[in-house]
């Protein structure tokens, strides 16, 4: 529904996209807010990690839990979201969350400026299956993200 120029969408609608093994449905991108931010709803599935360790060099991250709990490990600690909670996870910081309760997560993420959007339409758009390691890294390097596997974390 349109807003005098603006939109609403109800809770899980907007433009899905099929990458990381979660529900993400963007609410609004770049172009809808001229590149200030994006922000995105998540549903974790029970019993689900989300993304390997990561950094992101161009972009910091809200989270705002809005059912179940969600764990996340930001910069050397642990946090537990549950409802209401809000996490502000800055860019240059490593991090990455899992959903390992028996309940769906869902969380509103707003990451600023926008672009992140376009790393999850480049991992949606690869081939079903294993992905390969080097391909990842080149995508997410492409945006600003570098993996931390657990040799690399700092």
């Amino acid at each position: 529904m349109t807003l005098g120029g603006g939109y609403m969408l109800p809770s899980r609608e907007g433009h899905a996209i099929a990458a990381i093994g979660l529900g993400i449905t963007m609410k609004t991108n770049g172009k809808s807010t001229q590149d200030a931010y994006s922000l995105f709803e998540y549903a974790i599935p029970p019993e689900t990690d989300g993304p390997p360790a990561h950094v992101h060099t161009r972009e910091d991250e809200s989270f705002i839990c809005l059912a179940g709990r969600l764990e996340v490990h930001l910069g050397g600690r642990d946090y537990v979201l549950e409802l209401g909670d809000y996490l502000f996870l800055p860019r240059d910081v490593v991090h990455t969350f899992r959903n390992p309760y028996g309940e769906e997560s869902r969380v509103i993420s707003v990451v600023s400026p926008a672009g992140l959007e376009g790393y999850y339409e480049a991992l949606a758009a690869l081939p079903p299956g294993p992905k390969d390691i080097s391909v990842m890294k080149g995508i997410m390097a492409d945006f600003g993200i570098e993996l931390r596997l657990p040799s690399e974390a700092r």
